[in-house]
């Protein structure tokens, strides 16, 4: 019987070596089929096999905060790190390049001319994704991907444990809500903070902008290490595209469980191979609320807490 069981736990081992072989290294199902003599259909399910056991045992690595005082000490690390108050993530979407999916059509060909399953993500200051959403079809538009997944519809519904809005420092009689940053691909809102848009911005805009910036290079940073751990984002996924979502979201989480045992390299934050970024401009405007709220972090960043380097920053 122990020897049946050791059988069965070293047989499990290295299926689990092999997939994530393939997930680290970048090699095609062709390599791996000449490496370890098994057929492509195999290795398939293996790796289907295998990803569904690592999302079933590591999916609670990715998770938005519990509680709202779980969510304080998230805007924390972003005060510490980005010097940006009351933000409680960096959101960004990236395109993952696919080999044409067979019976597809257009869904997945994007307005970059490339086929594509999107990833929409939201990260803290620690380089950890908090929230994934993976597999929308690269055709759709960026603002609708986005008013599509559980974390917008929550964040409408307000059941993301959002703290209630507070003074930002003693000085300030203004209460600010707590908000997650992203770029012109997703619509202002009371709880969204993005750029100001245009040419011709005043100095304390671009200021703003370079505040925001700060927070929301930590998303991008994110994937660059994502991308440079998981070498399979290197190249288009030639798999079918429910397998596709497995692997993302499966190296999403393994991301995470490295992060916390390994820690992670500079080096890895400062390019991100094979992700397109969204860029199309989403023209929700906010209201009233919304871009008072945007005016009111400009004028603190502007004057109640300037960094002694932002204006050189925006020449």
């Amino acid at each position: 019987m122990n020897d049946q069981h050791n059988q069965t736990s070293c047989n499990q081992n290295n299926l689990t070596h092999r997939s994530t072989k393939y997930f680290a290294s970048g090699c095609t199902m062709r390599e791996l089929h000449y490496n370890y003599r098994l057929g492509q259909t195999t290795l398939s399910t293996i790796i289907r096999e295998v990803c569904a056991v690592i999302w079933d045992k590591l999916q609670t690595c990715v998770s938005l905060p519990a509680s709202a005082s779980d969510s304080i000490k998230t805007a924390d690390g972003f005060e510490k790190h980005a010097n940006f108050p009351h933000c409680l993530g960096s959101i960004d979407g990236k395109h993952i390049r696919l080999i044409q999916p067979a019976d597809s059509g257009s869904l997945y060909y994007n307005y970059k001319h490339f086929f594509s399953i999107v990833l929409l993500a939201v990260c803290d200051a620690n380089y950890n994704f908090m929230y994934i959403d993976v597999g929308a079809y690269g055709k759709s538009s960026d603002s609708a991907i986005f008013q599509e997944t559980d974390f917008y519809k929550k964040l409408m519904s307000n059941t993301l444990n959002i703290p209630e809005p507070l003074q930002i420092s003693e000085n300030s009689t203004t209460l600010f809500p707590y908000v997650f940053v992203g770029d012109e691909a997703f619509g202002l809102s009371t709880n969204v903070m993005r750029p100001f848009g245009g040419n011709n911005l005043s100095v304390d805009k671009k200021i703003f902008n370079y505040r925001l910036s700060r927070a929301r290079r930590y998303i991008e940073c994110t994937f660059g290490i994502l991308t440079n751990k998981w070498r399979i984002f290197h190249r288009s996924l030639n798999v079918h595209t429910e397998l596709a979502k497995s692997i993302v979201r499966t190296c999403c989480v393994l991301h995470n469980f490295v992060r916390a045992r390994d820690g992670y390299s500079y080096d890895d934050t400062l390019t991100v191979t094979g992700f397109e970024t969204i860029t199309q401009r989403s023209f929700t405007r906010g209201g009233r609320a919304a871009t008072t709220t945007r005016d009111n972090f400009m004028n603190y960043f502007v004057n109640e807490n300037p960094l002694s380097w932002q204006n050189n920053c925006i020449n």
